[in-house]
């Protein structure tokens, strides 16, 4: 899938809010300095189009960007885990997070995205559980996979499915991404892609 054009479009507090289109939705959720906006602009390849958005008070809201004209959304959703926010601060951002993921219908798979040099992490783990326990589709997005070599980039994926597989069945879709080399573009859209298609033909 090729991304002809991508724009900011608007930020909200409320899934409510968001824009109203029968467009499916693609949400981006981590801890904050986990690579988000980075891999947003990787993808779109458009240096600053995340950050654009991010100017001061922005990072708290829902961050919404048109691809290709409005075929399909990518939606920027505010970095959770940081212990330098108060704690009703930390509230408020988590009461977003779950305002949008169990109520914005047009979302169609949320993306979490977890540090590939960490070991998994209890406050990821906790999300990911939460989001199984809610039904919510998601897929599993490991960044900065340029950090580490190879043999230790499969060796910490690896360990991180395993860790999953104590609480899970069967394990979500699973990409390993760098935003600095482009590694795991094209698997993130072919999977998005196909989504799309089954999107359109369930309207």
């Amino acid at each position: 899938m090729e991304i002809k054009k991508a724009e900011y479009v608007v930020s909200n507090a409320k899934a409510g809010a968001c824009p109203d289109t029968d467009a499916p939705e693609y949400a981006f959720i981590g801890r904050s300095n986990v690579g988000k906006s980075s891999l947003i602009n990787m993808l779109t390849r458009r240096k600053s189009l995340a950050k654009t958005s991010q100017t001061p008070g922005k990072t708290l809201l829902i961050n919404h960007f048109s691809i290709n004209d409005g075929q399909w959304y990518i939606v920027d959703l505010p970095g959770y885990g940081y212990a330098a926010r108060g704690k009703q601060q930390r509230e408020q951002i988590q009461r977003i997070i779950e305002d949008y993921v169990m109520n914005r219908e047009q979302m169609t798979c949320l993306f979490v995205l977890v540090d590939s040099r960490h070991d998994p992490q209890k406050i990821d783990m906790e999300f990911i559980n939460w989001l199984g326990e809610h039904g919510v589709p998601f897929a599993l997005v490991f960044t900065k996979g340029d950090k580490l070599g190879p043999n230790a980039l499969k060796a910490k994926v690896a360990a991180y499915k395993k860790s999953l597989l104590k609480h899970w069945e069967e394990l979500p879709p699973v990409f390993v991404t760098s935003s600095e080399t482009g590694m795991g573009r094209d698997e993130l859209l072919d999977y998005i892609e196909g989504l799309n298609k089954m999107y359109r033909s369930n309207e």
